[in-house]
């Protein structure tokens, strides 16, 4: 599943390619596995607004939209509908008149093999597309997810900020409030980066690599772990955060940005799928073991 790195990585280029383009028009597949908003609301929430950006909130994709809701022209209406049912006849479209002046959220979870692009409408409409946002610019915004693990959901932006996922961000949180989420916890420390009600964003991938540097084993309780240490765990998660996002993420599985290329990062992994290899440190064999239901891999004489 792709964690913060990827996230943040695809965001931005989404940003790049996206932000200031408008959408005219929404087709909606038939499946609703990946729907957490009803079809109709997302359509009638996406027509007809421009994206002011592209940013990330946990593990989501958020695209701030802005428009006085109007539905797309007739004629933009027609060639969609035209080249959907070539494409897609056996999809139902979900598209409903919009009537609303306010600002909102379109949010995106990828889950774990969904994908956000913006490509020409002239390349092939992948098998497992669930929707299809006309731009203004003439190109297609597309979600495709095979395993439909990811989610499609709008959000009326309010007063209060918008979408919250919860949790605090691990790039903005300070040492002292580090310390605070974690202190006296007696589940492992490592099932405690994952809660994303605690920290938001942090995955296997990055809990793993940040506990090495930081030289705390992964099932050690969190109430064990001293201030001095939760101090080093702290700067371990955001240099690691903050080197992945440098290098793209990693691509374990079938992870690609924004642009179609993989990740870097994982050619930089010390200890995360690498059971039974040297420790780069010490050479020491390098063990996995099973942490609430999740392979946790570490090196029994650097961590402690």
């Amino acid at each position: 599943m792709p964690e913060l790195p990827e996230v943040e990585t695809i965001a931005r280029g989404l940003d790049k390619r996206a932000a200031g383009d408008s959408i005219e028009s929404v087709w909606i597949g038939s499946r609703k596995q990946p729907l957490k908003s009803p079809a109709s609301l997302i359509a009638s929430t996406l027509e007809g607004k421009k994206i002011l950006r592209v940013h990330r909130a946990g593990k989501h994709i958020v695209l701030d939209l802005e428009g006085d809701g109007h539905a797309a022209t007739a004629k933009s209406r027609k060639r969609s509908t035209h080249r959907q049912t070539q494409q897609a006849a056996s999809r139902p479209e979900s598209r409903v008149q919009k009537s609303s002046d306010q600002t909102a959220q379109w949010i995106v979870h990828l889950g774990m093999t969904g994908r956000l692009v913006v490509c020409d409408p002239a390349y092939e409409v992948a098998k497992h597309t669930h929707l299809i946002a006309k731009l203004a610019s003439g190109r297609e915004l597309r979600f495709i997810d095979p395993r439909m693990f990811g989610k499609l959901s709008v959000y009326p932006q309010s007063e209060s900020g918008g979408f919250d996922p919860g949790g605090v961000e691990p790039l903005e949180v300070s040492a002292d409030q580090f310390v605070e989420l974690f202190r006296g916890r007696k589940t492992p420390i490592k099932s405690a980066l994952l809660n994303q009600k605690l920290l938001r964003g942090v995955g296997n991938i990055y809990a793993d690599e940040s506990l090495f540097r930081a030289g705390i084993r992964p099932r050690r309780r969190a109430a064990t772990v001293t201030r001095e240490q939760l101090g080093k765990l702290h700067a371990a998660v955001q240099e690691v955060l903050r080197e992945a996002i440098a290098l793209g993420g990693s691509s374990i599985s079938d992870y690609v940005d924004a642009d179609g290329e993989e990740g870097f990062f994982q050619l930089q992994h010390r200890v995360y799928g690498r059971e039974a290899q040297p420790c780069r440190v010490c050479g020491t064999a390098i063990r996995r073991v099973v942490l609430g239901g999740r392979s946790s891999h570490y090196c029994s004489n650097c961590q402690k």
